[in-house]
């Protein structure tokens, strides 16, 4: 078997968009933020010789990148719900420049296309050969070593009749050590200053130290379609392996992010992992739960941490059991207390529109917010992406029209669900309100004007993201 040449891509999208293949919220960003394309990276970190591009982080256009249909026998999109029809295009201008290329699809734990639909995937086109399903890692190794797609498990292809085929399931990953690293990729096909997000120093690296995550949280993708709910992990010696190369290949990143689902679900392996990052004396920040334990938190404070990224949600305790998050107010509230007083800075997230809103929510979350008083926020719309329980709970109450799509035409979020109490676009209007609410403070005005005055970079960034901020909020009026 001849080792395929293969090209991993991040197709061209909207401007500003982050929906690629490490992206958690599929949409235009209130200031501008890509994430790494890890889920991406770490099939092409299996195939030798591969490339890896991600068009929107780098501004490239198709014909930036069509060069490439003619140099590869296999094409591998990473497609979500919201880019899915403009993902399908470009299979079909590469499939038109090169005939016998290869083309297939795959969806990481931030997207459902191609993981919960391989049949439509397939049907919206002849252009696409073949579908990678659910962990699709080692699914595409054997693609680019050339197995006939008959004989690989976890795959949806079309066959030589046209007929399109379901192959048996291929069983998850379990030793997570069996993975290369993804930073080689990194620095092989990357810019890694291309990447920033609004909470994160810049640069800063991202990369998993495990998938799954025991959480049930109804509107979550990740764990429902991909990671499922055992959080298996790397070793400790794997991650730090690579956080050393990392480090001595890319001296100028200032903070790495462990995108895990929640690192901190696993209490004795973040304290043992933070305790050998503190020994190396780089600045790290995670997802978490915000029901970590003090002692937790103090032991990843001394070695380190700097930022934890806390879905909080909604601040009403019936939507927080409506959606299975498993969290009680009190419990956060308690958490972001200890926080604060340790110096960990927190990004917190919140979602309007689940079920169980009213007028009268929305506004307790908003006064929640502002009581806990993260750094920063990031307020979303409820967002029914098929596979989650969420699809299915609006689907049959009929909150929402599931053929209409989750984003307008330039990449804006659209508010889906509506309730006979509560209609979109009071929900959508209510985000921008949230969010002038939130940062209109005199307190949290001063904070940010400190913080600036401080560091001229974060001066100069700041600047920047509140040129962007201003624009968001208009645009997104206009273009729903």
């Amino acid at each position: 078997m001849t080792q395929m040449r293969s090209l991993f891509l991040q197709a061209p999208s909207f401007d500003g968009y982050d929906g690629g293949a490490g992206a958690r919220y599929q949409m235009k960003r209130e200031v501008k933020s890509f994430w790494y394309p890890t889920w991406l990276a770490q099939p092409a970190a299996l195939v030798e010789d591969s490339k890896l591009i991600d068009a929107p982080a780098h501004d490239l256009s198709f014909d930036d990148i069509k060069h490439e249909a003619t140099q590869r026998d296999l094409l591998v999109l990473h497609t979500s719900t919201p880019s899915f029809k403009q993902d399908v295009r470009t299979a079909e201008l590469f499939k038109a420049l090169n005939p016998g290329l290869k083309i297939g699809m795959i969806g990481g734990a931030d997207t459902v296309q191609a993981v919960v639909d391989a049949q439509g995937s397939l049907a919206a086109s002849t252009a696409i050969d073949f579908v990678a399903r659910n962990e699709f890692d080692f699914t595409i190794k054997d693609v680019a070593d050339g197995i006939d797609l008959a004989a690989i498990r976890g795959i949806s292809f079309r066959n030589n009749t046209g007929e399109i085929v379901h192959n048996l399931d291929r069983p998850v990953i379990e030793n997570m050590d069996a993975l290369p690293w993804v930073t080689p990729i990194y620095k092989r096909d990357l810019t890694i200053e291309k990447y920033f997000g609004g909470y994160l120093l810049h640069p800063y690296i991202s990369f998993y130290t495990g998938r799954g995550c025991k959480s049930r949280c109804t509107f979550c993708l990740w764990p429902q379609t991909v990671g499922g709910h055992n959080y298996r992990t790397r070793s400790i010696e794997h991650v730090i392996g690579e956080i050393k190369y990392a480090m001595a290949t890319f001296p100028q990143v200032k903070e790495y992010f462990f995108d895990d689902d929640t690192l901190t679900d696993n209490a004795p392996r973040v304290e043992a992992l933070a305790v050998e990052l503190g020994k190396l004396g780089v600045t790290w920040s995670c997802n978490a739960k915000a029901n970590v334990p003090r002692r937790t938190l103090e032991i990843m404070k001394a070695n380190g941490l700097r930022l934890l990224l806390v879905g909080y949600e909604s601040g009403n305790q019936q939507i927080l059991i409506n959606i299975k998050k498993g969290l009680r107010t009190e419990v956060a509230r308690a958490f972001t207390k200890d926080c604060h007083e340790l110096g960990i800075v927190i990004h917190g997230t919140f979602i309007l529109g689940l079920p169980g809103e009213t007028r009268e929510t929305m506004q307790e979350t908003m006064a929640y917010a502002m009581e806990l008083n993260p750094h920063t926020i990031q307020v979303s719309l409820a967002a029914p992406y098929p596979g989650t329980f969420l699809y299915k709970q609006a689907t049959d109450n009929g909150w929402f029209d599931n053929t209409a799509d989750l984003l307008t035409d330039d990449g804006e979020q659209i508010a889906q669900l509506s309730y006979p109490h509560l209609d979109s676009k009071e929900i959508f209007d209510t985000v921008e309100v949230f969010y002038k609410r939130y940062y209109f403070r005199f307190s949290k005005i001063k904070d940010i004007v400190w913080e600036m005055l401080r560091d001229r970079d974060m001066m100069k960034r700041r600047l920047r993201e509140g040129v962007e901020f201003f624009h968001f909020l208009r645009h997104r009026k206009a273009a729903v």
